[in-house]
């Protein structure tokens, strides 16, 4: 086997989406304005449900692709870290 006919393959895989992988990554900067800031997640695909600023941090809470995601963001707009949770099917 060769190199290119070994590891192509799953190099190609690593590129294609896999369900719920959030669009926004630690380190990205979003708008501080919270209308703003909404209007750039929606436009990556994110539904915010919630956004609370506090200890001069901003919490956003959202859907992402069925997932519950929370982005834990400096008060300058960029993202410090991103947690994710599948969403309870149990209503």
């Amino acid at each position: 086997m060769t190199f290119r006919t070994t590891l192509a393959p799953v190099l190609l895989a690593a590129l294609i989406p896999v369900g719920a992988i959030a669009a926004v990554t630690q380190g990205t900067a979003l708008p501080v304005d919270l209308d703003e800031m909404r209007a750039a997640l929606a436009t990556e695909g994110y539904t915010v449900t919630e956004i609370e600023v506090e200890d001069g941090e901003i919490e956003v809470e959202a859907l992402f692709d069925g997932t519950e995601v929370e982005l834990t963001l400096a008060a300058d707009g960029t993202v410090l870290g991103v947690e994710t949770e599948e969403e309870d099917d149990d209503d």
